[in-house]
């Protein structure tokens, strides 16, 4: 095996196309558990640990631009109001040496079902930043994850950065796990309210082949907000429209059995992390407008 070690972005995307069996590494929180197991053992390793630029974020005017190398924790300590969502995610990482090393790039990268950044990822509509030799493009992240572990990068190409736009809303996450810490999901759940389109969004992960949406209680859950004026009123959501929305959320879920929980189990977790995260965050939502209307 031999180790590949760029100084530069450049000299990294020179190496890629160079070595398209390259397998990147940065935190290596990943890559190295599969190696020492030696589940992997691939031809070339590709260090990324001296490309600086990965570990920097921007914080824009509407997104935020976040290098793929950005630690868990920085998520945590200094992203918490612009990606509330992604920093929830980032507490149920592993144990603090994990969230200094890990970062969101290697979770795509990896694109486990399993991985805790995916749920919300695809509840906030991020889009993943590649570059090869050949140039660069955005790929929605509905459309990133392809299959097992398989995702939409070409041979040739490497993540940059993740864009993810400021919360204009509450977010929520909630993580099931055999235990507290040091954990892969049983399964996870994101839910992040966007009031500026009126419309919510949902991340599903450990409970199919890939991290999904559920989209059909995404639909439901958008007209009934609407039909019954609630964006407006604020009034609390009545629980026929939560457990509606809960059943649509574990109907979406297609898991397996395997030694961290059966397919039943994951399908009844989700739907209570589904009904709960929407309570907590229309509870936000309601007091936040409440607090405006006073202002005003």
């Amino acid at each position: 095996m031999d180790f590949l070690r760029p100084a530069s972005w450049e000299e990294a995307l020179a190496a890629k196309a160079e070595h398209p069996t390259a397998v990147p590494i940065a935190g290596g929180t990943d890559v190295m558990v599969e190696i020492n197991f030696d589940h992997r053992r691939p031809e070339y390793l590709l260090d990324l640990n001296r490309v600086g630029e990965l570990t920097d974020w921007e914080v824009g005017e509407d997104s935020v631009r976040l290098g793929a190398s950005v630690p868990y924790t920085h998520i945590m300590e200094h992203l918490r109001g612009e990606l509330p969502g992604l920093a929830l995610a980032s507490h149920t990482v592993a144990s603090p040496q994990i969230r200094n090393r890990g970062g969101v790039g290697g979770n795509l990268g990896t694109a486990s079902p399993a991985g805790d950044a995916h749920p919300a990822l695809l509840a906030a509509g991020a889009e993943v930043e590649v570059e090869s030799v050949r140039g660069s493009r955005r790929i929605p992240i509905d459309e990133f994850y392809t299959g097992v572990k398989r995702n939409a990068l070409a041979a040739d190409e490497l993540i940059r950065a993740v864009h993810v736009k400021k919360a204009d809303g509450p977010q929520q996450y909630s993580k099931v796990g055999t235990r507290n810490a040091m954990v892969i999901a049983v399964c996870a759940f994101g839910l992040a309210l966007h009031p500026e389109t009126r419309t919510v969004r949902t991340g599903i992960g450990s409970a199919a082949p890939t991290p999904v949406r559920a989209k059909a209680a995404e639909e439901f859950l958008n007209a009934a907000l609407e039909e019954g004026g609630f964006w407006d009123n604020g009034k609390i959501i009545t629980p026929s429209v939560a457990k509606q929305f809960a059943d649509l959320c574990a109907a979406s879920c297609n898991p397996i059995d395997d030694v961290r929980g059966t397919a039943s189990y994951r399908r009844h977790a989700v739907g209570i992390m589904a009904r709960r995260t929407l309570t907590w965050t229309w509870e936000s939502y309601r007091g936040t407008a409440a607090t405006t209307e006073g202002a005003a």
